[in-house]
Formats: C-alpha cells, sequence, structure tokens
C-alpha cells in the first residue's frame, strides 16, 4: 500500500513540474541508457560522457534525480581534473619569455677564450667581448663559463702525467671481516699503484697504532721508490702512524672526510678481495682467514688479469707458460680459477 502511495506522489510530482525540466531528465536518461547498451565487456564512461555531465551539472540544478549510473560525487571529481586540464592548456604559451638567448656564435667565442685563457674571469671576458661588439652582461659571461665543455687533450695531460707518477705512489686501508662466531677481524694492506701489487697484509682482531706502525716497517723494510702513501682518516693510524710514514721518507696523503673515491685503487682491491673470495667463504678464525688471502693475493699477483694493466697481471715479469694444451689447473676453493699450459 505505501508503494503505491509513493508512486502517486511522484506522478503528482511530475504533473506540477516544467516542460524544460522533463525533457532535461529525458535527455540524461537517454544519455546513461546509451551507455548501458553499448558492447563492452565493462560498461566505461567516456571523455564525451563525462563531458556531458559535467555541463549538466553547471546548467542544471536537479542532475543528481537524474543520475543513476555514477556517483554525483565521481562528476564533481571530473569537474575539477577538467579545470586543472583546462588552466595547463592555456599556461602553455609558446611565446619567449625573459631575456633573448645568445646565439651560438658568441657562445663558441667564449669557451674559445675560457679554453685558451684559463685565468681570466668574466669582466676581463666580457671586456673583450665589448671591443669585439658583443653587447652582453657579465653575469651572461659567468654563466655560460661554467657550461664550457672540457677538453678531451687536458684530461689526456693529467692521466698521462699521473701514469708517470704512479710508481712513486701507493695506498694503504683497513677492511672488516666476519667471523663465524660473529667476531670482527681487520684486514689491513698496502697496495702499489704502479702494478697494482700487494706490498704487505696482515689481520688481527685488535688494530693499534704500535701495531699499524710494525706493519708499515714491514710493508717498507728497506729504502723504496714510494714517495707519497695515500689513506683515510681512520683514527685508528693515530699520531704514532703518522709519524712512522713520515720517518720512512714517505709523504702522507690523507683523503676527504667520506671520501672513499680518492683512494680507488684500495677499494676497488678491496671490491675484487670480497667478490672473489669473501663472499664465498666463512672466516673460522684470524688464521684461516689470514691463508685465504695469502692465496688469494698470490693469485692476484701471478694469476689473476687486470683491465687497468691492459689484461696484464699485476707482478712486473710474467712467468713463461710452455705451450700445449689449455687446460683448467685447479678449480680453487672459490670461483677464481687458474688457466694454464700443459707442455
Amino acid at each position: 500500500m505505501i508503494r503505491y502511495i509513493l508512486i502517486l506522489l511522484i506522478v503528482f510530482k511530475r504533473i506540477f513540474r516544467s516542460h524544460s525540466s522533463l525533457l532535461l531528465e529525458n535527455l540524461m536518461l537517454r544519455q546513461q541508457l546509451a551507455v548501458l547498451k553499448r558492447r563492452h565487456p565493462r560498461k566505461r564512461l567516456g571523455a564525451v560522457d563525462r563531458l556531458f555531465w559535467i555541463v549538466a551539472r553547471r546548467f542544471w540544478s536537479g542532475w543528481k534525480r537524474s543520475l543513476t549510473i555514477v556517483t554525483p560525487e565521481t562528476v564533481a571529481r571530473w569537474h575539477r581534473a577538467g579545470f586543472k586540464l583546462y588552466w595547463r592548456w592555456i599556461s602553455c604559451t609558446r611565446e619567449h619569455v625573459g631575456r633573448r638567448r645568445i646565439s651560438k656564435k658568441v657562445r663558441e667565442v667564449i669557451f674559445r677564450m675560457v679554453t685558451e685563457n684559463p685565468t681570466w674571469g668574466a669582466p676581463r671576458i666580457h671586456g673583450e667581448l665589448l671591443m669585439l661588439g658583443f653587447d652582453i652582461s657579465e653575469r651572461t659571461i659567468s654563466r655560460w663559463m661554467r657550461k664550457t665543455p672540457r677538453n678531451p687533450k687536458q684530461a689526456k695531460r693529467w692521466i698521462t702525467f699521473l701514469r708517470n707518477h704512479r710508481e712513486a705512489i701507493a695506498a694503504m686501508d683497513f677492511f672488516t671481516v666476519p667471523t663465524i662466531t660473529f667476531g670482527m677481524l681487520y684486514c689491513f694492506f698496502v697496495i702499489s699503484h704502479a702494478r697494482r701489487r700487494i706490498l704487505h697484509f696482515n689481520v688481527t682482531p685488535h688494530p693499534t697504532s704500535s701495531w699499524i706502525v710494525q706493519q708499515l716497517r714491514e710493508a717498507f723494510p728497506f729504502e723504496c721508490t714510494t714517495r707519497h702513501l695515500i689513506l683515510d682518516r681512520d683514527k685508528k693510524y693515530g699520531l704514532e702512524g703518522w709519524t712512522a710514514i713520515r720517518s720512512l721518507q714517505i709523504n702522507p696523503v690523507r683523503t676527504s672526510f667520506q671520501s672513499p673515491w680518492q683512494n680507488g685503487v684500495a677499494e676497488r682491491w678491496v671490491e675484487s678481495c670480497r667478490r672473489d673470495v669473501l663472499d664465498h667463504v666463512i672466516a673460522l678464525n684470524e688464521g684461516h682467514l689470514r691463508r685465504l688471502l695469502n692465496e688469494y693475493v698470490r693469485y692476484y699477483h701471478e694469476d689473476r688479469t687486470h683491465l687497468g694493466l691492459r689484461q696484464g697481471y699485476a707482478r712486473s715479469t710474467i712467468p713463461f707458460i710452455q705451450t700445449g694444451i689449455c687446460h683448467l689447473a685447479t678449480a680453487g676453493r672459490w670461483p677464481a680459477h687458474r688457466y694454464e699450459r700443459a707442455a
């Protein structure tokens, strides 16, 4: 009974509504029926459908009563998204704003002056350009000076300088290795930059400054060609280690704080040692780790090739290998293998 009463009330309400309101409601219901009749697995509202309801929301106050396929909040969200797209579209200007970009010719002149005259600053280059008839601000010149491409010839000269002096450079560092009993062992090593040779290494659970001094004496027992020793700012070295290095007629060169890349040769050896050995073996104790490192250093010097040495060996003299059939000598205790020719 209540249902029929509600139907009668709705009918009386429709009778007193205006003709335009009925037409709009009919239009919106027909649009939703068209969406539902589309032959798709899932009824989707396209961009045109969304635009239809956004316009209806703007021009008819009773649009919510005829909306059944989606919620009114969804239409409001579409309207906000369309508002963002509209303002993004009108904000995209194709006209150049700000100062005019200087020509490529002027930029090349600035780059040439910076390359040929490294001591010149922006005021000097600004004056030279004014004499040549280019009216550019000094601030613009300083901004383009920072974008000057590097001269590859200058970089090659620097690489040549380092290669000529690498015989006099060595580096030292520590790295830690956990044991099977969750202890910590410290590995100390000194590496030469010339042939990437390990001059000395040792293992200890308690690295003290006096222990480090003894390792330095063993690494440089006699007069050596090393004149510069690169090391980080580890507090384990202490004042005694600094004094011991100078007493060996070697200049200590400390890297900056938190800058391991400044001691790249040493860091590269630590990476190789971990990748070739330590990532595949669990150290039992100090003696076990020392034996592992001793075998790896021998392999590193005599068998392992190095990209930095043009696929050469760490030792300066390569042993003579007889011709014959190539076979695998030993599989090793880690993934590194030794290959030699059989007689």
